[in-house]
């Protein structure tokens, strides 16, 4: 396998017509590294890939390994392999026949071909399965002979589009294990396109979150976890209470005021007293304060239980503000809807963001990449 030190995407750009899809996205990849591009449909993730690949032109900027450009080389020469969303496996041929043809069409002599080919089918334990059809297998199935297929190339980069979305739930999961084991194993650097943040979290050594085709956040999954840079990564990223608010006194710790309550949070955009706000908390962040306790130094929030779901040992429960805004959380009391609950969260846990049409005046993590 061909490795590499440096692959550099420098303001990397697409436009089909009038629509720009991608906005200057500058990512230097180490070799080695598992990169996940990660937001909703229409983001641009997709789009990066393609550029990556070869599959689309650039419209702007460069794409650099080890200081060579090669985003004018076809997508033949750039010794990449890669794994798609729907497979596109060969439906006439056997197993072996859609893992050895990248290998007949690259003129791979037939002895170094076959104990590739051998190689490829045991690393993802499908040798009992050469000789079947693609229709003769399961969908997890499918997606290891895919695999294979990208793998026995020896890449010197592997670039997957959303590989696990057309699985079940169960699946997923035992094929994201698959992917890791198959990455350190085999010392792939992989670049890796999903919309499903849990996915991107346990698979990723880094992810970039993307926004209408601009970079909103670079970072470890730790730092995009517990320090997203906006209103819009936090939401993607399992911040589920989202609250209109006003800070009252700035700070790193501000104070800001909620449907009539005052909580303290902690500041993400440096916003000034008086300013509009945004209040990010997680589900399991918030705690029901038993009656009879007194004030949180942090400040409560009084809601309506509306929607309490079953999940085991705890409830996921949604409540209503005075106001109207919602809020999430988990808990193990007994909760019905109706019930009137106080709520409170640790400051820290309160992130303050400016609103998405209220741009912050300081970037607010160093991760964060300008576009």
């Amino acid at each position: 396998m061909t490795h590499f030190s440096t692959l550099r995407l420098d303001g990397v750009s697409r436009t089909f017509g009038r629509h720009r899809a991608l906005f200057g996205l500058d990512l230097e990849i180490t070799g080695g590294e598992f990169i996940a591009l990660l937001g909703p449909s229409g983001c641009g993730k997709s789009t990066a890939l393609n550029c990556l690949a070869g599959l689309l032109p650039l419209t702007g900027g460069r794409i650099l390994l080890d200081g060579e450009r090669i985003d004018r080389l076809a997508p033949e020469r750039r010794g990449f392999g890669m794994v798609f969303q729907n497979y596109a496996l060969f439906p006439h041929m056997t197993v072996r026949g859609n893992v050895a043809f990248g290998l007949k069409m690259a003129k791979v002599p037939k002895a170094e071909a076959a104990r590739r080919v051998d190689a490829a089918l045991d690393l993802v334990h499908l040798a009992d399965q050469a000789g079947k059809r693609p229709g003769q297998l399961s969908g997890g199935q499918q997606q290891r002979v895919a695999i294979a297929r990208a793998v026995v190339l020896e890449p010197r980069l592997v670039l997957m589009d959303e590989p696990l979305s057309n699985l079940d739930a169960a699946l997923r999961l035992e094929m994201r294990a698959e992917i890791r084991r198959l990455h350190q194993r085999l010392g792939l650097t992989t670049v890796y396109v999903t919309h499903d943040q849990e996915e991107a979290l346990s698979l990723a050594d880094r992810l970039v979150v993307l926004r209408d085709g601009r970079t909103q956040q670079i970072g470890t999954p730790e730092e995009v976890y517990a320090t997203p840079a906006n209103r819009y990564v936090a939401s993607f990223m399992g911040y589920r209470t989202l609250l209109d608010a006003t800070v009252v006194t700035g700070g790193d710790r501000p104070v800001i005021e909620v449907a009539g309550a005052r909580l303290t949070g902690a500041d993400r955009d440096r916003l000034p007293a008086g300013a509009r706000a945004t209040a990010a908390i997680r589900p399991e962040d918030i705690d029901v304060i038993a009656e009879g306790d007194g004030a949180p130094s942090g400040g409560a929030l009084t809601a309506t239980v509306e929607v309490v779901e079953y999940h085991g040992r705890e409830l996921a429960v949604q409540a209503r503000l005075a106001d109207g805004q919602a809020v999430h959380f988990r808990t193990g009391t007994r909760l019905a809807p109706d019930d009137e609950v106080r709520l409170a969260a640790p400051p820290e846990r309160v992130l303050v963001f400016a609103p998405d049409d209220a741009p912050a005046t300081a970037p607010a993590a160093p991760q964060t990449v300008a576009t």
